[in-house]
């Protein structure tokens, strides 16, 4: 599933278990690229993706310190474990995931 996450949302959405979160914004090739290989992701893993619009919400990106797009962040229970800058091909994203899915 993928989720559209704001400043309203985010915290209620991302508050518990492990969540994965882009930061994109609509300009970003590298970002409309991404999408291609989320969707494939969340079609085979049967993952909830949020998506956070860099510019439509500056506030989240300040404060998980995005400083480029795509960056990926990992929460989990709401804190961030980990971050993955760059586009990242569907078996990228898994491969790093798979080391987090586990964590206690």
């Amino acid at each position: 599933m993928l989720v559209e996450l704001n400043q309203e949302n985010f915290e209620q959405e991302t508050k518990q278990g492990l969540k994965l979160v882009e930061f994109y914004t609509t300009w970003c090739t590298y970002c409309r690229n991404q999408r291609i290989e989320l969707e494939e992701l969340k079609d085979d893993a049967n993952m909830w993706i949020g998506l956070v619009d860099g510019e439509e919400s500056p506030e989240l990106a300040i404060k998980y310190h995005i400083k480029g797009f795509p960056t990926f962040v990992l929460l989990k229970d709401g804190e961030k474990i980990a971050e993955f800058v760059g586009f990242h091909q569907k078996g990228q994203l898994l491969n790093k995931l798979m080391a987090y899915v586990n964590i206690k």
